[in-house]
């Protein structure tokens, strides 16, 4: 039996572009703004990236921020759950695919080099710490983005203690990710606030060392070859 295509049958899958392409501009639209953001708040802090200057450095009228946020202070909160969210996702996408122990490795010692470990990245992460002190909603926005680091970094010490014969309880697993993860947080404060004060790799070094030391497991990151 011959079917015909029949224009009317077409007609959803046109409709599921059209609004595939809204979805996608809208998205788009909004990461622009919060990059604004992100952007204004680490030249002049949180006080200086007023909504007019937002406005400006994204190119869009003022209207249209109100279109996608309700207020300057829904747009701040954006942009400081998806700058400490973007520093998880690209520290979580060097870990690779390799043994549990080098997946832990990798995502330590990426934690504490370049681009993560960076003066513009620590003065974003200083310049929004007053507002998280003193507002409830960037407090939970803190919490949710430290519990995502955390968590990441929980499951790849659970794997890696069991690839190496030991099994830990749920308890002292998320007390190792606690140890570990302040650890790594000093450190990558220290190395975007002084960034020419430690040798290139020493950090990183410092951190396997010492995650190693508080895990159990010696954590020697591979030396690619060239």
């Amino acid at each position: 039996m011959q079917v015909y295509n029949n224009p009317a049958m077409d007609e959803p899958d046109v409709q599921d572009q059209n609004r595939k392409f809204t979805r996608e501009s809208a998205e788009f639209r909004r990461e622009a703004l919060i990059l604004a953001t992100l952007d204004l708040i680490a030249e002049m802090g949180v006080r200086g990236a007023t909504v007019r200057e937002i406005a400006a450095r994204a190119n869009v009228t003022q209207g249209l921020i109100r279109h996608y946020f309700s207020s300057k202070e829904e747009l701040v909160q954006a942009a400081y759950e998806h700058h400490m969210n973007t520093l998880t996702d690209q520290t979580a996408a060097s870990s690779g695919t390799g043994s549990a122990v080098s997946q832990l490795t990798n995502f330590v010692d990426a934690s504490l080099r370049p681009p993560i470990v960076d003066p513009s990245a620590v003065a974003l992460w200083a310049g929004f710490l007053n507002k998280v002190q003193n507002d409830p909603k960037m407090q939970r926005i803190h919490q949710q983005t430290y519990n995502y680091f955390r968590d990441h970094l929980e499951k790849l010490i659970v794997a890696a203690l069991q690839e190496t014969g030991r099994s830990v309880a749920a308890s002292e697993a998320t007390q190792l990710a606690i140890a570990c993860n302040a650890v790594i947080d000093g450190l990558w404060l220290e190395g975007g606030a002084l960034p020419d004060a430690f040798s290139e790799g020493q950090l990183a070094q410092i951190g396997l060392d010492s995650v190693g030391a508080i895990v159990g497991i010696p954590l020697t990151k591979e030396l690619e070859q060239p």
